[in-house]
């Protein structure tokens, strides 16, 4: 699938320019065109891989490059102001050559959060191909009006857009982290999953094709209900046999040269596919409920079973209920099978009612601070009156 990414703030702009890292490392071809934009010019230069053409700094006139301070309606009204800068940025993108546009930003900051559902709305104003966002929630312990802004955002993003991906961070940082470090090791586990999901069917000169492809337009067709998506990946190393053929702890395979046992591999690639489900989702839930799903295997091809992935389909519709359940083979050159699910219009999320519920009590702790603080400034004024002696 080839996609126009444009990465609205900090977090947002640095996922982008992991995406570009990633198409590089594994000549994917994801990444059409990417766009960085941001109301502080310090972000947009710590950038490695955008071009520099293509860093697009907003705000200036009002924020003078330094950001919008975790203000979100500030960074919404940028946006808003702005828009048409961003928009020179785009025109340069050959859009007939692109399947979707993807946002990326952090929600619980200030220019994404506020400026990434302003930019959506935008896009889907003007084009015709599908607008898709990849929002980041920030974790508990980033502070209350990271949550705050994260509610509010999500609430904005997941109506401007076709369908709103989801990254919990609250999921995926380690004790004991740096912050840098946690970030970055965060930003890869996105890249490698959605990176293997948009990668399917995206064939280059001299690549296998897929025996059941999976192109743009099942991906496509699995985010049309709108809502928002969750990913599962698992994947299990495979071994290069110094003879040139391949050993792997994933066939069981012990001497490279009775071929591959087909009813193990069957089973594996099914082991597989329940513990990308199963395990860690992008934005943990209960799967059952969810609209759609799309199952992706990849790896080298002797690896992956038809009859595997048609099992662990079976499997998927069972376990989600749903009756559009896709999926496909991604042939790859790489030391590992993996898989991916896509898991769209999932509804059964703890994580967006804790944080709705959140954001709810501290708009209301917000309020009361506001009234004591009139109450006291007013007592304090009167206070003042009546010590003050007249001049004459």
């Amino acid at each position: 699938m080839k996609l126009a990414m444009i990465g609205f703030g900090q977090a947002g702009g640095k996922i982008v320019d992991r995406f570009l890292d990633y198409d590089d490392r594994t000549n994917s071809g994801i990444v059409r065109a990417a766009i960085a934009v941001n109301t502080a010019k310090a972000d947009l230069i710590g950038l490695d891989n955008i071009p520099q053409e293509n860093r697009v700094l907003i705000g200036q006139a009002r924020v003078k490059g330094h950001g919008v301070g975790a203000d979100n309606e500030l960074g919404a009204e940028v946006a808003e102001e702005d828009i048409d800068e961003v928009q020179n940025a785009i025109d340069a993108i050959p859009t007939h050559e692109v399947d979707a546009f993807l946002v990326v930003a952090g929600m619980g900051g200030g220019s994404g959060s506020g400026g990434a559902p302003v930019l959506a709305k935008h896009l889907k104003r003007i084009y015709t191909i599908p607008v898709y966002g990849l929002g980041v929630l920030p974790g508990t312990d980033e502070g209350g009006i990271y949550t705050l802004n994260a509610a509010r955002s999500f609430q904005t993003f997941v109506r401007e857009v076709d369908n709103l991906l989801v990254f919990d961070n609250d999921s995926w940082r380690q004790t004991g982290e740096s912050v840098e470090g946690g970030y970055d090791q965060i930003n890869e586990e996105i890249v490698r999953r959605f990176g293997v999901l948009f990668g399917a069917g995206e064939v280059g000169d001299g690549q296998e094709v897929a025996e059941s492809v999976v192109d743009s337009s099942e991906i496509i067709n699995t985010l049309s209900g709108g809502g928002v998506s969750t990913v599962g990946y698992a994947s299990e190393e495979v071994e290069l046999n110094t003879g040139g053929g391949l050993l792997s702890r994933f066939t069981g395979n012990a001497d490279g040269t009775d071929g591959l046992d087909a009813a193990n591999t069957t089973n594996r690639i099914t082991s597989l596919v329940r513990k990308a489900a199963l395990g860690r989702l992008t934005l943990p839930c209960e799967i059952d409920g969810a609209e759609r799903a799309l199952l992706v295997l990849s790896g080298p091809t002797e690896y992956l079973n038809r009859k595997g992935i048609e099992r662990g389909r079976k499997w998927l519709e069972e376990e989600t209920g749903s009756m559009e359940v896709r999926g496909g083979d991604f042939p790859r050159n790489e030391p590992e099978v993996s898989a991916a699910i896509l898991l769209s219009g999932v509804t059964n999320v703890p994580r967006i009612k804790r944080l709705q519920q959140v954001a709810i009590e501290a708009q209301d702790n917000m309020e009361d601070i506001q009234a004591e603080s009139q109450d006291n400034l007013e007592t304090l004024v009167e206070d003042d009156e009546d010590e003050l002696e007249p001049l004459f």
